[in-house]
Order: structure tokens, then sequence, then C-alpha cells
């Protein structure tokens, strides 16, 4: 496809110019060396003040091969693309002098971590293996993957809860818990090497998209929306990463009869023509963890240089509602919280807003406090009353109407999605924030700087 494209603008006398270098993807080795080492750090520095915080001595997470719980599979080491048979991880609270025990009862160590505690030989019941352990170690509390609030948090299947309770001791059935604050904790938190990796993250997502938004692929009036999809995913495929869903990319302009994508279905398949304001909902996923954003292109007419005024008018508003969300945010804040003040306030300074933000990380939509949802501007249940805390990842995702005289006031959505890192009390964005519409053709210097 993009050989077509190229032998087409060459053809149309159009000079594909645009060029951008995109940060060294890693080896599949060196990823695999590096996904081990973060690992092991998270498990260190995470995992301990996670389990005291939440006064949580033992956590038991169990899964079998191709049906692995969200959890499981970030503590497998990077040569384990599945748990084996049934993979049962132990983590046992010894504490602060000496630590945390992490055992596996399975026949083989699960990487560096977790040792093998089980010899079949020896005995043959695994869950009778697993009884022993803990009635040695005489834990307060045993925690178990299972939740009502977040799918990432409710790993243990039934069969498997059922198993393990049939064996159980009357005396530990009463010490079992919820393990879904320990689950979301370890998720959503990023460790200071994590929040480094997420700016190469975020800046190759960047750079992708400023490809498929320009004349390297885009030739108006031949290229289609399904076009522009298919070269971000192949686009993902060469560079050897891999994309947690489909993008979208979608047409808005002055035609009174186009109606603007509704969110309850795929955009439609258009042929992009100049005039069009262009939006993509792209991510990727490398090094264990994603990304999520949504920017925005306009394709020049022939007699324009540069964006009209009345759209780069318009996409400011997009960039004032960013601003009253991340200046909403403070630990303890919840989701429900940040949305309800954003609203109020976004509504008090004349932008219409529509706000539907979330976590992200291990997940595309990740554990953790969502701050709405498209459909949900009144509030989230559950996952919306869970509250901020540091060194946490976000999708900033909304967006903002603005009605343009000048398209016989027809209403256009601006439509925003940037990773956000909150620290130190504040939200930074990973890589900057899309602060101009880009231009097809490229005119114009790309802006992801500053807050």
């Amino acid at each position: 496809m993009r050989k077509l494209f190229l032998l087409l603008a060459i053809l149309l006398g159009i000079a594909p110019t645009f060029s951008q270098e995109i940060p060294k993807i890693l080896p599949l080795k060196e990823r695999a060396v590096l996904q081990d080492e973060l690992l092991d750090e998270r498990f260190k520095s995470v995992l301990p003040n996670l389990m005291r915080k939440n006064g949580i001595d033992m956590w038991v997470i169990i899964a079998r091969e191709y049906n692995e719980d969200p959890v499981i599979k970030t503590m497998l080491p990077s040569t384990w693309l599945n748990a084996r048979r049934r993979t049962i991880l132990v983590i046992y609270d010894k504490g602060e002098s000496q630590g945390l025990e992490a055992l596996a009862v399975a026949r083989y160590n699960v990487g560096t971590i977790f040792k093998s505690a089980w010899q079949p030989e020896k005995e043959a019941n695994q869950w009778k293996r697993l009884i022993q352990i803990i009635e040695e170690r005489k834990p307060k509390k045993i925690a178990l993957d299972v939740s009502e609030q977040y799918a990432h948090a409710d790993g243990l299947s039934h069969s498997e809860h059922e198993a393990l309770m049939s064996n159980m001791p009357a005396e530990y059935k009463s010490k079992v818990t919820s393990a879904e604050r320990l689950c979301v904790g370890w998720l959503e938190t990023r460790t200071p090497r994590e929040i480094a990796l997420y700016e190469m993250l975020d800046r190759i997502t960047h750079q992708i998209i400023s490809e498929a938004f320009s004349e390297k692929v885009i030739i108006p009036g031949v290229t289609t929306t399904d076009d522009v999809v298919w070269y971000l995913r192949e686009r993902v495929a060469e560079l050897r990463l891999d994309t947690w869903f489909h993008p979208t990319v979608d047409i808005q302009r002055p035609d009174p009869d186009k109606v603007n994508w509704p969110y309850d279905r795929r955009p439609d398949v258009e042929v992009i023509m100049p005039g069009d304001l262009l939006h993509c909902d792209f991510g990727i996923t490398y090094l264990r963890l994603n990304t999520d954003v949504q920017e925005m292109a306009y394709v020049l007419r022939p007699d324009e240089k540069q964006v009209p005024d009345y759209l780069n008018k318009a996409f400011s508003a997009g960039n004032r509602l960013q601003d009253i969300m991340t200046g909403f945010f403070k630990v303890g804040m919840t989701g429900n919280q940040i949305l309800a003040l954003s609203l109020r306030k976004a509504e008090q300074d004349g932008v219409v807003a529509q706000i539907y933000s979330h976590p992200v990380g291990y997940h595309g939509h990740a554990a953790g406090p969502a701050i709405g949802m498209w459909d949900m501007q009144g509030g989230v249940p559950g996952s919306g009353e869970y509250s901020i805390n540091e060194n946490t990842a976000y999708a900033i995702e909304l967006n903002a109407k603005v009605k343009i005289p000048e398209w016989g006031n027809k209403e256009v959505r601006v439509m925003l999605e940037e990773q956000g890192l909150f620290i130190n009390g504040k939200v930074h964005y990973i890589d900057g924030r899309q602060k101009t519409i880009l231009t097809i053709p490229r005119r114009q210097k790309i802006d992801h700087l500053g807050q």
C-alpha cells in the first residue's frame, strides 16, 4: 500500500518530503532482558509497600495455561508467553526485615523471582502442597484475585476458586479476602525506569501518527480513511511492535449532510479530500506497556498554506479542556470527583465538554480510577470511585464541541487523547501534547512540546 501511495505521489507531482526518526526499537532478546529487569525492580520496590499498605501478608495468584489471570501475565518472565498447566504463585510477606518470599507451586522456577516449591514425586496433589505452604506460614490474610469492579483483578476462574476453597482448611477460609486493591496498585504504579521508557513509547506513537497524517501516506482524492488505518497497522508490524486495538480514522467536513462519527460504532470509510479535518485513535504495545493517543490533522485546500484560524481557535478549546481536567488531579481525589469538577469548570468557561479519561499501563484501558466514559458523564459506578495515586499514568481523553460559523454553524468535535503521568502532585504530558493541528501536506513544525 505504501508503494502505491508513493507511486501515485510521483505521478501526481507531489513530492513526499516528510521525514521523522523513530526511536530505536530494541531487538527481542534485549527487550526480554529489560522486561525481566523491570519485573525484578517492581517486585522489590512496588510490591512490599502495596502489601503492607493493604494489610495483606499472603497473595495467591492462580491461572491455567491459555486462561491467564491478567495480573499473572505481568509477573511471568519474558520467555514465558503463557502460564504452564496450572501455575500457582504465592507471595508471602515475612516482614520489613526479611522482605517478600516468592514461591511457585509448580515443577519449575517461574523466572528468577518465583522459586519452585512443589515436587509432584513427593506430593502428587498440587492443591495439597499449596495448603501445606499456607499452614507452614500461618498468614493473617490470604488475598485472591476476585473483584466485582475490575476485570483486571478478577482473574481467578470459578472452577479454580471452587477447587481451592474445597481444599482450604476451615480456619483459613475466614482469612480469604479480595486482592482487588493489590491488583490495581500493582498494575497502575509506574517505576522510575518505566516512566523513562514511557517517554520513548509515547514518542514512537506520536511519530507514527505524524507519518500517517502526512503526504507520505495521504493523497487527497485517492486515499481513504481505511487506507490510513491499515497504514498504522502495517507500520506497527514493520517496527516489530504490537497494538492493543484496531485504530480508527474519521473525517469532519463542512458538508451539512455529514454527521459526526457516533461512538457506538466504527466510523464510515471515506475518501479524504482537501478541507477535511481528520482525527485518529491509535496506540501501541511495547515492553508490556501501552499507549492510547488521539490527534487531529487538516488537509489543506490548493489555495491554503495553513490551517484556517477558525479551526485553530476551535482546537484551543480542546487544550483548554485538558488544562481544566488535569488541574483537578490530586492524591485522594476520585475519578468521579475530578469528572464533576472538570465539567462544572468547563461549563463556567464556556467549553462544551465530554470527558472519558482512563489509566494506561500494562493494559490500554488499565486498572485505576475511571474519569468518566463517553456515555457516563454523571460518573462511573465502581471504578469511578477509585482514588488517584502518585506515579500513575493516564490517557487524558476528552472532546470539546465548537460551533463553526464558517461551516454553516456546524458543530466540530475537537477530540484529543494524550499520555499524562501524575507525579509530585502534577500531571505531566509524557512526550508533550498536540498544540497545533497537523497539516497535509506538512507546512509547519510539529508541536508536541510543553504542558
